[in-house]
């Protein structure tokens, strides 16, 4: 049975204890993935954000997070269990910087205005590239403006060194929609390239990928299965 390691929603980073930087995402995308995959005889975990979506499924391994530090940990932890990763999570780029976070207590409002320095925060999926064996599949999210989704896609693509990219345009965001393209790596054998038939529900999308990805989770399988026979 083959294992796939999802992760949702938004990460929430703290300026103090009660404020944060957060994202609109609604982990939808991914909880309907993680059901669906439960479905079709996955094993599933699902790294799960704040304020997000549940999955439906009582089989879903769900592990909650509310930060990016939060998502890099699980991710460290739970990686080398799956032969898939499917990044879904809509990780900020920015956090503020430790100095500026207060958790034990609350910002006064003062009146004047508030500067708060961020930092930017690290590439969890390229991370994870460096640290995955060869025989499991990752699979990340490129969400842009549709007149640049393409080039963003294959940037991401090249410079976070994973196999597949799904590029959908920025108005999938807190939608039940999806209009996507999914894209393999060439660099890393897969030449792949994918488009939905039109806006489709993201249930109808889950299926839609996963049914790709089960297929290519098998094929890299039994390559590496074929490699290790003729060493």
């Amino acid at each position: 049975m083959a294992r796939i390691l999802i992760t949702a929603g938004p990460t929430y980073e703290p300026i103090d204890a009660v404020r944060f930087i957060g994202n609109r995402s609604s982990g939808k995308l991914g909880s309907n993935l993680a059901d669906r995959a439960l479905e079709l005889g996955w094993e599933v975990r699902l790294l799960l954000g704040p304020n997000a979506q549940v999955p439906d499924e009582q089989g879903v391994e769900v592990v909650r997070f509310q930060s990016c530090q939060d998502l890099e940990d699980a991710l460290a932890e739970h990686l080398d269990w799956c032969d898939c990763l499917v990044m879904a999570a809509a990780v900020a780029d920015y956090r503020p910087k430790p100095d500026e976070v207060n958790t034990d207590g609350k910002r006064r409002r003062t009146g004047d205005d508030l500067n708060i320095a961020l930092e930017s925060t690290p590439d969890l999926l390229a991370g994870c590239s460096k640290n995955a064996r060869q025989d499991q599949l990752l699979v990340g999210f490129a969400l842009e403006p549709r007149d640049r989704l393409e080039s963003s896609a294959l940037k991401k693509l090249a410079k976070k060194d994973i196999d597949l990219i799904v590029a959908n345009p920025l108005e999938t965001m807190d939608s039940n929609t999806i209009d996507a393209r999914l894209i393999g790596n060439e660099s890393r054998g897969l030449s792949f390239d994918e488009q939905t038939d039109g806006p489709m529900s993201k249930e109808d999308f889950a299926s839609w990928l996963l049914g790709h990805l089960d297929a290519l989770v098998s094929q890299r399988c039994d390559r590496m299965h074929s490699c290790t026979e003729s060493n």
